[in-house]
């Protein structure tokens, strides 16, 4: 029977869910050695179409077996890609708070370098996986089947010349444990402190015989959600961290009284249950309260995967397999803040004259407040002014809709659903004896769902005059089944997330949850991505020697298809609600002009915050060929050459991309590798589609909905790579070190929005308002009001081809594996270390927006870059006797910086809003973080084995950054010291 044969000995099946930290991966020079030393047949490595040992190959591969998850303890797919010397910014765990991971909750990606995880290629079986469909295109590799997993082969090096588009930083290839015999079941419980924890289960069959084979498997997991509140690191007092969850525009709230001409007779006034709920009181006199504390750490999710693989001899040359993956994932409650910032002001047609959000004299909550407050809102006053972007209707009291949820009351509550269904069909044999064939076809589709509730504007207006509510009738407020919206902190009983009670509450100007159900509506997203790719490829000997062997070579074909998809729901759909006012007239445009006059604003819909968009759809084919070529020139230098060319036509165009690789054996213990290529990445259909999309990014002190549009335009970024290394190899021992270099050019990238700010608005909040040279870029900025950063409604960017990019590093990579008379012994290091990161000036409509800066060692915050620290590495020690095997794991990431502490912007502007306007200096630098781990497998009788792990032996919580949760999601872990016990059965 024609398969691949590889090491499937797996402790549990939940070992293989994701990559392994490389200080426990072997390099291909002796990954394919089991315990006793023997060697795997001859296979396709990745990287390369020829079959031959990874002992042959010039390609800097990785190759993690089961054997080696095992002996770690079984870490998540988040956990290993976090630790991964190779991968920075990894997206897996809760950060909505950056536009990279926003609506991504449940998925995760591998980001190797900290390019990006649209440049990763991700494969399963050799073949292409379709992306996501959210905001950044890339691989959920949540949805590969944990229990099906062998092991899994990194490419540490670009090749599109092998396999095309997106292998820019390089591949990661997960491999099937084709060769299973019999059934395999495992569980596992992680305990995690004020979580339920996480939960595995996995259970996978296979069977060989009389030319057939099976693979079967399937699995489920469970993790437990994780409040911020439950962590003291991630909730901070406003002194220490004002961008740590606080926000300006809460509630309670800050107000202005109004006299008899609609001009304001006070100045800003603070609510006066600002400081009872919680709140702090700001130098600007202003009511700063916190969101974050609704917020989830760790979402709940729940997924499982199913897997079936047939391969069938049709002739003892031939074999015929077909393969089915289906996997599906929910985040059945995603919290977030109670309600969002008020950013758009309310249309003429709610009848008000003021440019924000006006409280008539009448409304309860008023009446109430003045009796309360009489010196607040003087007896000529005719009513309050809540401005625009210093307002939302709930925030510490938590929203009525949502005050049932036993664990966390109050927070607005969202969902997120994934579902991934992928068929293969292969044919693949021989031609000759010295040929082989592989035809294949692979599709794959992946629907995403995502929603959440925000308000319509004009509705809130209406509900502040008493006429809110879905059975309202009539104009007489509060009458004919009119509600009325109390904004003012009397109608809060209590804080829901901290608990601390308010003196003014009045619970008769309380605010319902049926008027909250009328005005904060549910907006949502599905988004449908498909991949089909049809293959045929020819490789073998050419018939030519030379003194170091036959010369081999593979030619190919692919053809690929992709499309893509987006609908939108009633409520945040541009063709249903185009307008302010349309959820209250109907009007489908022209919009109304704005209360202060003028002409008809921009379609930008009726929410208030969350973005308005129009469906949209996109397919692209690309057509694409192939060649390799390996030649022994003598038995101690090999040399691997590729090529392909790849058209995706029209205005996107074609691309040609070789790369050459050579590996000299100087001695039986000494070799050298290296090699130099060039790699591209396409645009992704809906990056060309003219329609945007709506991220949230903090723009000064709060955040503003950002649109991002995409670009026809877009050419296909290119890359030149280098990589060099040297390899040791002698009596038990393995080490290398690897030289890498990227060189990118014309990189698709989202326009950097932090660059935006800072270059107009500059330290004084609106240095180049006005400037007629920086018109272009000011008429991306949406005001309310004049052109300052306090009155930044929204943004407009797009997608571009944007600055180059140089990366180079180091990867050091050393292990011995031994036995020291009965005691099994072992012990390895890896680690990366990046020489630079340079990205060169970033330009938006002729303004240079962001100059020229090495991301390397810093956090990159709303920069076309990741963070990236200087050094990542892990080290560990084996030991083991008997059924005993024990490992200790130190993981190490180096500190790295937040540059915004450089201009003195963003955190570490002048705080005007803390007494003295200090620079808050704490986080500049965020500090090394380093945590050691240990776990001891138990083999017993019947074939069973048992684990037990402590992670983060110390307790250590993750450095402080000035960010929402006070860490930096993309590299630290917010679980502190948890525990781990596995059980798997083999039958």
């Amino acid at each position: 029977m024609l398969r691949k044969q590889y090491l499937s000995a797996c402790a549990f099946s939940a070992l293989a869910l994701s990559l392994a930290s490389p200080a426990f991966a072997q390099s291909a020079l002796a990954a394919d050695q089991d315990d006793a030393g023997q060697t795997t047949p001859d296979i396709v490595v990745t990287g390369s179409l020829i079959r031959g040992t990874p002992e042959d190959a010039a390609l800097p591969v990785d190759v993690i077996s089961s054997e080696e998850l095992s002996r770690q303890g079984s870490p998540s797919a988040v956990e290993m890609l976090k630790a991964l010397p190779t991968s920075n910014g990894v997206l897996g765990d809760s950060n909505q708070f950056d536009s990279r991971s926003q609506g991504a909750e449940g998925i995760a990606t591998v980001n190797l370098r900290g390019l990006g995880p649209q440049r990763t290629l991700v494969l399963f079986n050799n073949k292409r996986l379709v992306s996501a469909g959210n905001g950044i295109p890339s691989v959920d590799i949540n949805m590969i089947p944990q229990a099906a997993i062998g092991r899994i082969e990194v490419l540490k090096d670009g090749a599109a010349a092998t396999y095309g588009s997106d292998a820019v930083a390089g591949v990661v290839n997960f491999i099937s444990k084709s060769d299973q015999k019999g059934f395999l079941v495992a569980g596992s419980h992680k305990f995690v402190n004020d979580s339920v924890g996480d939960y595995d289960i996995s259970a996978s069959f296979g069977h060989q015989g009389n030319g057939f084979r099976v693979l079967l498997a399937a699995g489920y997991q469970t993790r437990g959600e994780l409040l911020a509140r439950d962590r003291k690191f991630a909730v901070q007092p406003f002194a220490v961290n004002p961008e740590g969850g606080y926000t300006g525009g809460g509630n309670p709230a800050t107000f202005l009284a109004l006299g008899p001409t609609g001009a304001p007779i006070t100045s800003f006034t603070p609510d006066a249950s600002c400081v009872p709920l919680g709140g702090t009181i700001t130098a600007q006199n202003r009511c700063a309260t916190q969101y974050s504390v609704y917020d989830a750490l760790v979402d709940t999710e729940r997924r499982g995967q199913a897997y079936v693989e047939l391969g069938v001899d049709i002739t003892p040359d031939i074999e015929f397999e077909v393969t089915a993956l289906y996997g599906r994932s929910t985040v059945p409650h995603y919290r977030t803040s109670p309600s969002y910032l008020l950013t758009q002001s309310p249309s003429a047609a709610t009848g008000i004259t003021q440019s924000g959000f006006f409280v008539p004299a009448n409304n309860p909550g008023y009446i109430q407040y003045r009796l309360q407050n009489p010196t607040a809102l003087p007896a000529g006053a005719i009513g309050a002014l809540f401005p625009t972007l210093l307002y939302r209707p709930f925030l510490t009291g938590g929203n009525p809709m949502f005050a049932g949820d036993e664990n966390d009351p109050g927070a607005s509550i969202g969902e997120r659903k994934s579902e991934s269904a992928r068929f293969t069909a292969t044919l693949s044999g021989k031609l000759t004896d010295s040929l082989d064939f592989n035809v294949n076809a692979t599709y794959h589709h992946y629907y995403r769902y995502i929603d959440g509730y925000d308000a319509f504007g004009d509705r809130v207006q209406l509900a502040l005059r008493g006429l809110g509510g879905p059975n309202c009738t009539g104009t007489t407020p509060g009458a004919n089944g009119c509600l009325w919206l109390n904004p003012f902190g009397n109608a809060i009983q209590s804080n829901l997330a901290t608990g601390a009670t308010n003196p003014n509450y009045v619970s008769s100007v309380a605010n319902s949850a049926e008027l909250a159900r009328w005005f904060f509506v549910k907006s949502f997203s599905q988004a449908d991505t498909s991949l089909f790719v049809g293959e045929a490829s020819i490789s073998g000997k050419t018939g030519i020697s030379l003194p170091g062997g036959d010369v081999q070579f593979g030619v190919g074909a692919q053809y690929r298809r992709d499309t893509y998809s987006i609908r939108y729901g009633n409520n945040n759909n541009l063709a249903n609600n185009p307008c302010r006012e349309t959820p209250v007239t109907g009007n489908l445009g022209p919009c109304l002009p704005n209360t202060v006059g003028g002409a008809s604003p921009p379609a930008t819909g009726a929410l208030a915050f969350l973005g308005t968009n129009a469906n949209a759809k996109a397919s692209g084919d690309v057509i694409a060929t192939y060649a390799e070529l390996q030649a022994p020139i003598f038995d101690t230098l090999n040399l691997q050459l590729a090529a392909r060319y790849e058209d995706y036509g029209g205005k996107v165009g074609s691309t040609f991309n070789p790369q050459a690789r050579l590996r000299f054996q100087a001695t039986p213990w000494l070799a050298f590798r290296g090699g130099v290529g060039t790699t591209f990445r396409g645009p992704r259909n809906e990056n060309l589609l003219p329609g945007s999309v709506t991220s949230l990014q903090l723009v000064g002190t709060s955040f503003r909905p950002v649109d991002v549009a995409g670009n026809a335009a877009l050419k296909p970024e290119k890359s030149t790579n280098y990589s060099g290394g040297v390899l040791l190899n002698g009596g038990g021992f393995t080490a290398s070190i690897d030289y890498f270099r990227y060189e990118l050019r014309d990189s698709i990238v989202f326009e950097p929005v932090a660059g935006m700010v800072n270059t107009l608005f500059g330290s004084t909040g609106a240095a180049n308002c006005g400037n007629a040279a920086f018109a272009a870029l000011q008429a991306r900025f949406t005001f309310n009001g004049a052109c300052n950063i306090t009155n930044v409604a929204r943004i407009s960017t797009k997608v571009i081809n944007g600055a180059s990019v140089t990366n180079s590093g180091l990867d050091f990579a050393a292990n011995y594996r031994g036995d020291v008379g009965a005691v099994r012994f072992g012990a390895g290091v890896t680690a990366t270390y990046t020489i630079e990161y340079k990205t060169a000036d970033q330009a938006v409509d002729g303004v240079v927006v962001q100059k020229a800066f090495d991301a390397g060692g810093k956090l990159n915050f709303q920069t076309t870059a990741y963070p990236v620290p200087k050094w990542k590495g892990q080290a560990f020690i084996d030991l083991g006797a008997g059924i005993f095997d024990g490992r200790l794991t130190a993981t190490y990431i180096d500190g790295y910086h937040d540059q915004r502490a450089d201009t003195n912007s963003g955190p570490f502007a002048p705080r005007v809003d803390i007494a003295g306007s200090p620079i808050l200096t704490q986080g500049a630098n965020i500090e090394k973080y380093y945590t050691f781990d240990f776990s001891l497998r138990v083999r017993l009788p019947w074939e069973t084995t048992a684990t037990l792990s402590v992670l983060n032996i110390f307790d250590r919580d993750p450095s402080f950054a000035r960010l929402d949760y006070n860490y930096d999601p993309f590299t630290g872990s917010a679980l502190g010291r948890n525990f781990k016990v596995g059980l798997s059965k083999k039958f």
